[in-house]
């Protein structure tokens, strides 16, 4: 399924959770050096977002944390109990498998689409409890950015299945 189709998908799933969005429209970006230019005018945390794989047990995990945050991935795996080294970015077939989305497009919005709920997910703990007025993901798309309120976030994710992992990045 292409990428309109399935953020229509969301969006119509969205509004049935009662969860109001705001989006930004802009061009496809890759990175988060990229797309910044185009979120100047928000107000809330701008989200990058790591599809990583567990070595060892072969899981899948989602990791989303503030755009600004640095992730070490041996430090991550240590706190989640996977040992050290153990944690590697997973390729894109598994993404597209699992998520729906491919390379540049990873999100939290996209654990929707992970209905046997495969994919751990593990959040910014500031992004839940910054003070931030909405927190910022693509819909489906690297084409556009989707702003939602903390706790509305928090609702889609108990709705999907996904109970976060709450972390800090500090």
């Amino acid at each position: 399924m292409a990428a309109p189709e399935l953020r229509g998908e969301l969006e119509t799933y969205l509004q049935s959770l009662n969860i109001e969005t705001i989006c930004v429209e802009h061009p496809p970006v890759f990175t988060v050096e990229e797309m910044m230019p185009h979120l100047q005018e928000v107000s809330g945390a701008v989200t990058k977002n790591l599809f990583l794989k567990d070595k060892k047990k072969k899981s899948l995990w989602l990791v989303s944390t503030r755009h600004d945050r640095q992730v070490n991935l041996n430090d991550l795996a240590k706190k989640l109990g996977l040992g050290s080294g153990n944690l590697r970015f997973a390729d894109e077939a598994a993404m597209l498998e699992k998520l729906k989305v491919g390379q540049g497009c990873a999100t939290a919005l996209a654990l929707f689409c992970d209905k046997d709920q495969s994919v751990k997910f593990v959040l910014d703990s500031d992004l839940v409890n910054g003070g931030h007025e909405r927190v910022y993901f693509h819909p489906m798309t690297n084409a556009a950015t989707m702003g939602l309120k903390p706790d509305d976030l928090l609702k889609f994710l108990k709705e999907t299945g996904h109970e976060p992992t709450l972390q800090s990045f500090d």
